[in-house]
């Protein structure tokens, strides 16, 4: 499994919008082939609360950077996202860990 991670920096003021945008794309990556999981986590550090951790567990690279990216559901998902960022994020990919505890 590889995991996606991306700081998502939404403009302050759009928290809620983005929030209520993200529930109406979760469905949109979660029916793809190769998703596991996904979590949105919101930051709790004081000046920091407009950004957002997104890790998505994916059973390959491929299938985020040539399935999810190019399939017909990410045209809506950016659409309904993209929007809130700034700035626009840098989408990071993982292997697995290398030491746990």
């Amino acid at each position: 499994m590889i995991l996606e991670s991306a700081l998502l920096d939404v403009r302050p003021g759009q928290e809620q919008d983005f929030l209520v945008a993200f529930a109406e794309a979760r469905p949109l990556i979660a029916a793809q082939p190769g998703f596991r999981s996904l979590e949105l986590r919101r930051c709790l550090d004081e000046g920091r609360t407009s950004r957002f951790l997104l890790q998505v567990g994916w059973d390959t690279l491929e299938d985020h950077t040539e399935g999810f990216r190019h399939s017909p559901e990410y045209a809506r998902w950016r659409e309904l996202l993209h929007r809130f960022y700034d700035p626009f994020p840098t989408v990071e990919h993982y292997g697995e860990p290398l030491l746990t505890a």
